[in-house]
Formats: C-alpha cells, structure tokens, sequence
C-alpha cells in the first residue's frame, strides 16, 4: 500500500494512508534508521518498509507491505 511518512514537530514521526484516509504517529522501529525494516503505528499496523538510504528526506511517498491478519493491502 502507498504511505506517505513525514517528520512533524508535535507528533515525531508519522505515515497517512491516502486510500483508507488514516494518518497515525509511528511509535516503533525495527532500526534507527527506519528503512529495510517494520515499524508500528499507534492504531497496531505493522508495517514493512522498503530498502533505503538512510539519508533520504521526508516526507516522502513509499509502498509499505502491512503484515499480520492474514491481510495483504497492498
């Protein structure tokens, strides 16, 4: 699924989902440098986020793959 993630003062950290309308904080990282690993988001997603330069600027629009449930939404 397409998610957008952005660097705010207030919130830190935090994806919008366009096409379900979400935007939530990302309150976990599988590593610092948030790529090629999950993250979770404060409604329960995980999700996995592609291979990228650690330097890369935010915001920036990316396909991120949620797992569990059995769901694939991408």
């Amino acid at each position: 699924m397409k998610i957008m993630i952005r660097r705010s003062p207030e919130a830190g950290l935090s994806i919008y989902v366009p096409k379900k309308d979400l935007e939530e904080p990302i309150i976990e990282s599988e590593h610092e440098r948030l790529w090629g690993g999950w993250i979770r988001i404060a409604n329960g997603w995980v999700l996995d986020l592609p291979e990228m330069a650690s330097d890369t600027p935010l915001p920036i629009t990316v396909n991120a793959r949620k797992r569990g449930e059995g769901a694939d939404e991408r």
